[in-house]
């Protein structure tokens, strides 16, 4: 059973939510909170599985809930779903960056929603490469100098290193696996190796690094 958190300062959107979520099999709605401090009380207390996270709200908005949340929460970490209006959002891309899984837009359909929480629960991504290079062409912020992040990428292998790489175009494991001619299950060793060493909470966090370190460059850049 999956269990979900849902956060949202609209009452209606969120009893939306739990009432559709609750109509699923093998989906339990946990709780819900209406402003981001009270989300990060809840997660702290009830350990969901997922957490449906809006990013408007008031007293903390959803990047820093999402912030808090992972960075107190033992593992298994939660896999924190975004709700956005707007796939192109500077607070889309923050909340990837602080370690959430993927975002999904609000007026997604529910069968849309009910994946998404799936997915998320199981440690994937909710976005192909088109949308993510979207996002970093669009938002991508230059790391200062000495600021970790290559020195978190000298830890890897070179295995590691071509995992993230083709982590960051949306191949799946699968894919990787078929590319670099390894079993899935080499595969999922390398990921979980490279996340663990460069202290990423998501996949999606992953490939945030991935770019912003240089490894993987958008196109238009050089």
């Amino acid at each position: 059973m999956t269990g979900v958190l849902i956060v949202d300062d609209q009452d209606l959107l969120r009893a939306g939510f739990a009432a559709l979520l609750r109509a699923t099999p093998g989906i339990e709605v946990v709780g819900e909170a209406a402003n981001g401090r009270e989300a990060v009380a809840l997660a702290r207390e009830l350990r969901p599985q997922v957490v449906l996270m809006d990013l408007r709200l008031p007293e903390l908005d959803g990047v820093g809930a999402t912030e808090l949340i992972l960075a107190e929460a033992e593992p298994p970490r939660p896999g924190i779903l975004v709700l956005t209006v707007f796939d192109l959002d500077d607070y889309v891309y923050s909340a990837l960056r602080a370690g959430a899984s993927g975002f999904l837009l609000k007026d997604s359909p529910p069968e849309t929603l009910i994946t998404g929480v799936r997915t998320v629960a199981d440690g994937g991504m909710l976005f192909g490469p088109t949308i993510t290079r979207r996002l970093v062409e669009t938002y991508m912020r230059v790391p200062p100098p000495n600021s970790g992040i290559p020195s978190q990428l000298s830890t890897l292998t070179q295995r590691e290193l071509d995992v993230l790489r083709l982590i960051a175009t949306g191949a799946t494991n699968a894919e990787i696996a078929e590319h670099l001619v390894l079993s899935e299950g080499t595969v999922k060793t390398h990921v979980n190796r490279s996340m663990t060493k460069l202290g990423a909470s998501s996949r999606a966090q992953a490939v945030v690094i991935a770019y912003e370190s240089g490894l993987v460059v958008p196109r238009g850049r050089s």
